[in-house]
C-alpha cells in the first residue's frame, strides 16, 4: 500500500509549510490527484484519517481530493483526447506517437490553517 507513504510525505510537507508560516493548526489540505496516478482514493483517505491523529498540528485536518482528468497529446495530429477511454492510440488519427499531458500528478493545491 503506497498510499500510506504518500500520506506521510504530504503530512511532512504540510507540517513544514505550517511551521514556516507560523500556523499552529492545519484545518484542511486540498490535493490534486491525477486520474491515472495509481492512487486509490479510498485507501488514501483511510491512511490520512489514521495518520493525522499522530500529528498535533494536523489532528482533525480534512483531506479534500480534486481529480485531475487524464489527457493525452498526439504528436501525429497535434490534438488532445481523454486518456482513460482511449488509451495510447489517438482516436483522431490512429497514431501511437502520444504522451500523457496531465493526469498522473499528485499535488498539494491548498493548505487551510488557523
Amino acid at each position: 500500500m503506497h498510499e500510506l507513504g504518500i500520506v506521510f510525505h504530504i503530512i511532512r510537507t504540510v507540517e513544514h509549510t505550517a511551521r514556516e508560516n507560523n500556523a499552529a493548526q492545519v484545518n484542511s489540505v486540498t490535493l490534486e490527484l491525477g486520474e491515472v496516478s495509481g492512487v486509490v482514493h479510498e485507501e488514501l483517505l483511510s491512511c490520512w484519517r489514521w495518520a493525522v491523529k499522530k500529528s498535533p498540528a494536523m489532528a482533525g485536518a480534512v483531506l479534500r481530493i480534486e481529480t485531475v482528468p487524464a489527457v493525452t497529446f498526439c504528436e501525429g495530429c497535434g490534438k488532445t483526447y481523454p486518456t482513460v477511454p482511449q488509451g495510447k492510440i489517438c482516436p483522431h488519427c490512429g497514431s501511437a506517437d502520444t504522451w500523457l499531458r496531465q493526469g498522473n500528478e499528485i499535488t498539494i493545491r491548498e493548505i487551510a490553517v488557523h
